[in-house]
């Protein structure tokens, strides 16, 4: 009997991640300028075995940008078809903090639509507009850069 906790040793593994689409009662996007890779991306990070993916987006968004947040709705599920990383957005609310730059982000803005459209790789800033689109969560495959469906 098969109790859920062995897998075959030829089965795929991917990382999870999760990040936050903040978004101001003004409509802009909380993002960060990686420091590592200069990316412009929404906060997040991998999801550790024993944490809710929730609980990692406010970890993660407090981490990275100084503002504390409740995780809300799933908007979107995004794979890295060339990285096998498994990405859920969740929409935050703000609820505390000031935004700033921490050790893992050499820049924390707020930013519009526009913005967000000109600044990020595809796949990134979609995840933050799909968070506004409404309907269904997002299900959305790329290669890091470009969407690919």
């Amino acid at each position: 009997m098969n109790d859920g906790r062995s897998y075959p040793s030829d089965l795929p593994r991917h990382s999870v991640s999760a990040g936050g689409a903040v978004i101001r009662d003004d409509g802009r996007f909380l993002v960060i300028e990686r420091r590592d890779n200069g990316a412009w991306v929404q906060p997040g990070g991998v999801v550790e075995l024993e944490e809710d993916p929730r609980e990692t987006v406010v970890r993660e968004v407090l981490e990275e940008t100084g503002v504390r947040v409740e995780a809300g709705e799933l908007t979107g599920v995004y794979k890295n078809m060339k990285r096998g990383v498994v990405s859920l957005v969740f929409r935050c609310r703000v609820v505390g903090g000031e935004a700033h730059p921490t050790d893992e982000a050499v820049e924390v803005a707020w930013l519009t639509k526009d913005d967000v459209r000109a600044l990020m790789a595809e796949p990134f800033a979609v995840g933050l507009l799909d968070s506004v689109a409404g309907g269904a969560p997002a299900v959305r495959i790329h290669d890091g850069h470009d969407l690919l469906d």
